[in-house]
């Protein structure tokens, strides 16, 4: 075997090898042994067919095909290891010559290199939380639609009505269809049931009947809807407006809130909007320090990583559209292939695979391990929230799985607390040396890189598979 060329780009080592003669004549010896014992030939028993006989056969590229099938992994194996090429799958290889001797190419996809900039000298004011009035008042007349009644009046439609309707669908070549006492909201601008329905029966009169002729429009994204013309006969029989409840004290108490007050009322929602802002600001802010360490970081992945995370998002969208007929049914609406999808969603994926690497690199040099005291109270905490699933639950997490789980969604955490003080100039402030952690104790779980990204971990393993692991992990488990 000889080297001819070697190259490395893109994350891969791309070698040239040229396959030399005694190697190739000793595989096709084995080949031949090996094709002798599985070929039935008129007039020879099988493993005692001459190898000329066999190659008149089979034909000699058939037997030096077969030869190389076996001998290019082979060699692919003994060029990582003599040029200690750190190889994270299989090599793909690709056949350039044949005559006068074999020559092939391959491609060995390499562990993903990370550098880190100097993220400690990084930055990033922390935007400051406010409700508003506007936004308390907003939550309230929420409520208070929520609680809503619709009464009758008597007066032409207007919008944000409900007109109850008897109505008669006809489409031309196809046997008309009634509806009676149907109850529809007419809301300006609405595409149900065909866009401009709303719009016709605005300032229709209880007892009216109107006959009008909609259509969709042609680049409707249902396919079967685009262009359709449907002629509706419609008499209106009720129209009701909705009637919003007294923002008083009786209506606090009414909410099972334990407010008493409108005003103990505008308190509570106050501090949840609050609350719920600090999350949004907080969520915010760790994907801004994220990314800064992203944009700072030096990553070379190669593009198996990028497939693999691409089919990871592909299988995640297939899960969401379940209820929706799948990842089938959606391509048939968007009238896309598989392959154009998966060629849209490479930009995204190549975005997930830095922010995973980076947040697994910096975990490494900020050494933040978890220990196995930490898994446990961890677990505990999430089967004491429902009295009725302990057991249930303490049998999900409580397992190798449920562990590493639980200790990539710690680590993940952990190490957005460790950024988000860093960035911030907290640690800096309180004076701690942000390189210096005591050495961590055993874990207790697998040791496996954690969720990337800075996203919120799901609440249960199962959903693991699901989110941003750093490729380390991945690989390492197919190998």
């Amino acid at each position: 075997m000889k080297i001819l060329a070697q190259e490395h780009e893109n994350g891969q080592a791309v070698l040239r090898i040229e396959v030399e003669p005694p190697e190739l004549e000793k595989s096709v010896d084995t080949a031949f042994r090996d094709l002798s014992k599985k070929t039935r030939i008129p007039g020879f028993r099988k493993g005692k067919v001459p190898r000329h006989i066999l190659e008149g056969y089979l034909g000699k590229d058939s037997l030096q095909q077969e030869a190389l099938e076996k001998l290019i992994p082979q060699l692919c194996g003994q060029v990582a290891q003599e040029q200690e090429l750190d190889v994270i799958a299989q090599p793909q290889a690709e056949i350039l010559e044949m005559q006068p001797a074999v020559v092939f190419k391959a491609t060995f996809p390499l562990r993903p290199k990370v550098e880190l900039g100097d993220y400690r000298s990084t930055r990033i004011d922390l935007e400051p939380v406010e409700v508003t009035e506007e936004q308390i008042d907003a939550t309230l007349d929420q409520l208070r639609n929520q609680r809503a009644i619709w009464v009758p009046v008597e007066r032409p439609v207007q919008f944000e009505d409900m007109a109850v309707m008897d109505i008669e669908q006809r489409l031309e070549a196809v046997d008309p269809i009634s509806y009676e006492g149907q109850q529809l909201p007419i809301v300006e601008g609405s595409p149900l049931p065909v866009p401009g329905f709303s719009e016709q029966v605005a300032g229709m009169e209880k007892g009216q009947e109107k006959e009008f002729t909609l259509s969709f429009p042609n680049d409707h994204e249902s396919p079967q809807l685009a262009g359709m013309s449907y002629t509706f006969k419609v008499r209106v029989t009720e129209i009701k407006e909705r009637k919003l409840p007294d923002l008083d004290d009786e209506f606090a108490k009414s909410l099972e809130e334990e407010v008493e007050t409108v005003d103990a009322l505008r308190g509570l929602v106050a501090e949840r909007l609050r609350a719920a802002a600090e999350q949004r600001a907080k969520a915010d802010y760790e994907a801004k320090a994220l990314q800064a360490v992203v944009d700072a970081a030096t990553v070379e992945f190669p593009p198996v990583l990028v497939d693999h995370e691409t089919d990871q998002i592909l299988k995640d969208r297939d899960q969401m559209l379940r209820t929706q007929g799948g990842l089938e049914a959606y391509l048939r609406t968007v009238n896309k292939t598989e392959e154009e999808i998966k060629e849209e969603l490479r930009p995204q994926a190549v975005e997930r695979l830095k922010r995973s690497l980076v947040l697994g690199k910096f975990i490494e040099v900020e050494r933040l391990d978890i220990t196995a005291p930490e898994i446990d109270a961890e677990i505990e905490k999430i089967t004491t929230t429902s009295e009725e699933r302990a057991e249930e639950l303490r049998g999900v997490f409580d397992n190798v799985e449920g562990r590493r789980w639980v200790h990539n969604r710690l680590e993940v955490d952990k190490a957005m607390e460790r950024l988000t003080d860093i960035v911030s100039g907290k640690l800096e402030e309180t004076g701690a040396d942000v390189g210096e952690v005591d050495e961590p104790e055993e874990a207790g779980g697998p040791d496996t890189p954690a969720e990337g990204g800075g996203e919120p971990a799901d609440s249960t393993p199962e959903a693991a598979g699901a989110g941003e692991q750093p490729e380390e992990a991945t690989v390492q488990d197919d190998e």
